[in-house]
C-alpha cells in the first residue's frame, strides 16, 4: 500500500481560513509519500516544512485529530493498480509566517465556509471531517 500523509493548515485571524497548494489542475493540501522508516507524523511535518516552509515552532498540532482516506491509484512506477492511504494532521497556525511554495506554483487560504466543493474525493471530505471535528471541540 501507499502512504502518504499530510496537514490540513488553517488560521484563525482575522478569520478561519484552511491553506491549499496550487497544482497545475487542481489544488491539494501539502503532503507527501512516506519514506522507509519514516512514520505518518515525521512525514506530514517533513512535507509541510519543505512544501510550504511552516516549522513545527510555528504551529500547534492538534492530538485529537486524524483524518484518513483509502482509494485506489494507479503506481507511478509500476502502472498499476495501488491502494493509497493518506493521513491528514491538523495544525493551527500560530504565528504569521510567510508561506513559501517550493513543489507548487502557489497557494492560497480558503475562507471556512462549510460546504466545501473544492475536491470531492480527498479535499471535501476531510473538510466535511473537520467541521465536525470543529462543532465537537467547541472551536467553531
Amino acid at each position: 500500500m501507499i502512504q502518504a500523509a499530510g496537514y490540513l493548515v488553517f488560521r484563525n485571524h482575522p478569520r478561519r481560513q484552511f491553506l491549499l497548494m496550487r497544482h497545475a489542475d487542481r489544488w491539494d493540501l501539502p503532503k507527501g509519500h512516506v519514506d522507509d522508516g519514516e512514520s505518518i507524523l515525521q512525514t506530514a511535518r517533513r512535507e509541510l516544512r519543505e512544501e510550504t516552509g511552516i516549522r513545527p515552532k510555528d504551529f500547534v498540532h492538534d492530538e485529537n485529530f486524524l483524518f484518513q482516506i483509502e482509494y485506489r491509484v494507479i503506481g507511478r512506477k509500476s502502472g498499476k493498480p495501488r491502494d493509497k492511504r493518506v493521513s491528514i494532521f491538523l495544525a493551527e497556525l500560530t504565528t504569521e509566517i510567510e508561506i513559501v511554495p517550493t513543489e507548487h506554483p502557489g497557494f492560497e487560504w480558503f475562507d471556512w465556509s462549510p460546504p466545501h466543493q473544492i475536491q470531492p474525493q480527498t479535499i471535501d471530505p476531510l473538510l466535511a471531517y473537520a467541521e465536525k471535528f470543529f462543532d465537537q471541540s467547541n472551536r467553531g
